[in-house]
């Protein structure tokens, strides 16, 4: 069954048009079919084209260089297909709910056949891939990523390369508990402090937690993003880096909105639903490439120890996560959490007002640190080189929590 989405899906990102973006364009596709044709292929080259302006640019061109930059060998991708029993399939249930809720994730006026089809598949494939590797766990959320996959490549192929992503890039995201996802979470603040101590105290304050980007972490931005070529534009991005990759655009995306979150009311809701809420006209080049210095300028190892000491902080919070999942009611769960905390605070009056006064002055270090960041050139260069190198020295192994 054909999955092709259109022309439209090549478009570049920013909207870029003219000769200029043209004949650049040209020239990039040209560069990837050389790579490509390469022997041995140079993926070195295709992280970094996947990484730079207009990621692989079309969908025929991901066909054939996702599987490169994810190392799934020929005889994988030539695996004959099998079936699936359903009816007593532990996690059929709940995989049918999610396809069938998925609606907005297939492309607008696409036939009611068609697309039903194409749901049959987004079951086929995840309930597989779960069938082959029992040691992963069904998360809601999964099926976003899936969907991505069978729309560019079909069903075959697809099945192929997120059973690679399910036990290498997702695989934290599988485990039978979120240990590993609230870990993964935890880097969230200390790259935002890094950058700008201002919003990290603001957001301290406030104990607004990280569960705001939950979403965004588990589906890599799928489940939220509209527009299907800003979707796959960040994937090719994911594909060609370290798997921690997604938490630092989150980061870049909270500290893109330093305006919007500083005006808002300094209250767990409110700061929670300002930051649910991703634009959609996000300037993504620019801020995959400062997700880029950012990576290079504060490596997962350096930030390892700080992630480690939020753990207790994101416990509390996760439990607030759980407690809004089954009553579908985030906002009021944030609501009643953030008036009992407020009781609180008002039997310890004095010691809340010196810790507030030590969270509205930030060191002047910090600022010096804030202002080197944001200084930095948002052009990819070394930036996208490092990180390059860093996704190769990764890619054999992709064991990053030991």
């Amino acid at each position: 069954m054909s999955t092709s989405r259109g022309a439209g899906a090549s478009s570049p990102v920013n909207g870029k048009q003219g000769n200029d973006w043209d004949t650049r364009r040209k020239r990039k596709i040209a560069d990837i079919t050389h790579a490509l044709g390469a022997s041995p292929v140079d993926v070195a080259a295709l992280r970094r084209m996947a990484i730079s302006e207009g990621g692989l640019l079309t969908d025929e061109l991901r066909r054939q260089v996702w599987p490169r930059l994810l190392n799934v060998p020929p005889h994988v991708l030539e695996r004959q297909p099998e079936t699936v029993e359903r009816e007593d399939n532990k996690d059929y249930n709940q995989v049918l709910l999610d396809v069938q809720r998925s609606l907005r994730r297939f492309p607008p006026g696409m036939p009611d056949e068609q697309r039903e089809g194409l749901q049959e598949e987004l079951i086929n494939i995840i309930l597989l891939v779960l069938k082959r590797n029992t040691q992963l766990h069904y998360y809601q959320g999964y099926h976003d990523i899936v969907v991505t996959f069978l729309l560019v490549l079909g069903e075959h192929l697809a099945t192929a390369l997120v059973e690679k992503l399910s036990t290498h890039h997702l695989r934290d995201f599988m485990d039978p508990t979120m240990d590993n996802t609230k870990h993964i979470l935890n880097y969230l603040m200390p790259i935002i402090e890094r950058v700008n101590p201002e919003v990290h105290d603001f957001m301290q304050q406030a104990e607004v937690g990280t569960v705001f980007a939950l979403s965004w972490l588990i589906t890599w931005f799928g489940h939220v993003l509209s527009d299907f070529r800003h979707v796959v534009r960040l994937y090719d991005f994911f594909l060609a880096c370290h798997p921690l990759m997604p938490i630092y655009f989150a980061a870049v995306i909270v500290l893109h909105r330093e305006e919007e979150v500083l005006e808002c009311e300094c209250d767990m809701a409110m700061v929670h639903h300002l930051l649910s809420q991703i634009p959609q006209d996000l300037p993504y080049e620019t801020l995959i490439s400062r997700a880029g210095d950012l990576f290079v300028q504060f490596p997962p190892s350096e930030l390892a120890r700080e992630a480690a000491s939020h753990d207790s902080m994101a416990a509390s919070t996760f439990k607030d996560f759980d407690l809004a999942s089954t009553q579908q009611r985030p906002d009021s769960v944030l609501r009643r959490r953030r008036r009992q905390k407020q009781a609180a605070l008002e039997r310890s009056a004095a010691a809340a007002a010196t810790a507030v006064a030590s969270v509205a002055q930030p060191s002047a270090a910090r600022r010096f640190v804030r202002l080197a960041v944001m200084g930095l050139t948002v052009a990819l260069g070394a930036a996208a080189l490092a990180v390059v190198n860093s996704a190769l020295e990764w890619a054999p192994k992709l064991d990053f929590f030991p």
